[in-house]
């Protein structure tokens, strides 16, 4: 059972997304960090599933709006946008604008480490309220909702070209001068599991090209690729 404190809040931020769920219990656990159910025990469900769906719902809502309004883009371009708007660094940021942090469930633990401005948990969260909003109201509310924050950033990025997408550029670059595609390896893995750092390596034919670090393992191959475009090119 939601306490009223608890729904006073989500009622608050039902107001700032100018959505009003359905199950309000969707919006809780969308926002229970995997450190709060796992503190707290009882068997509550964390947002993790909702955020794999909502990765997918951001994605479909990007790729649906760029096509109808840059159809002079070839795809790589379109691609290259869309990586660099639902990266962990713009949904954090997108997600931090929102306020959402003050509104997660996280364990003692997460909390006092400053959980509430990780990068990686607001990103994750973002994606879960998209989830939670498709699962309560479907595509039509999770576009209403995010479209219009996820419209700014496609429009700043399509308008001046300053985004960089590492791993689709080495890729490029390998096929065309080596006719293969860059691998990447994971090296090790470090830190309590509320906050993993990643380190990987890229290989080209067999060479290490370059490595990275990152919070996830998306970012850490993302520096790797960049390290690699450094010394390749």
């Amino acid at each position: 059972m939601l306490t009223q404190e608890r729904l006073d809040q989500l009622h608050l931020l039902e107001k700032k997304l100018g959505y009003v769920f359905k199950d309000i219990k969707l919006l809780n656990k969308s926002l229970t960090h995997k450190s709060y159910a796992n503190e707290t025990g009882g068997g509550l469900k964390n947002n993790e599933r909702f955020e794999f769906l909502g990765d997918s719902v951001i994605d479909l809502l990007v790729s649906e709006h760029m096509v109808r309004k840059y159809p002079q883009y070839a795809e790589g371009l379109l691609s290259k946008i869309r990586a660099a708007v639902v990266n962990e660094i713009c949904l954090a940021e997108i997600a931090g604008s929102m306020g959402l942090g003050q509104y997660l469930l996280l364990g003692n633990g997460e909390d006092l480490s400053g959980g509430r401005q990780k990068k990686s948990i607001l990103a994750n969260a973002f994606e879960a309220v998209a989830g939670g909003i498709f699962c309560d109201g479907g595509l039509e509310s999770a576009a209403r909702v995010f479209l219009p924050c996820l419209e700014n950033k496609i429009t700043a990025y399509a308008g001046t070209g300053q985004f960089k997408d590492f791993k689709s550029e080495l890729q490029e670059f390998t096929q065309v001068s080596r006719g293969c595609i860059p691998v990447y390896n994971i090296i090790r893995e470090s830190g309590p599991d509320h906050e993993k750092l990643f380190e990987m390596e890229v290989m080209v034919q067999g060479e290490c090209m370059g490595g990275g670090k990152g919070r996830t393992k998306k970012e850490a191959e993302r520096m790797a690729a960049k390290a690699a475009l450094e010394k390749l090119t």
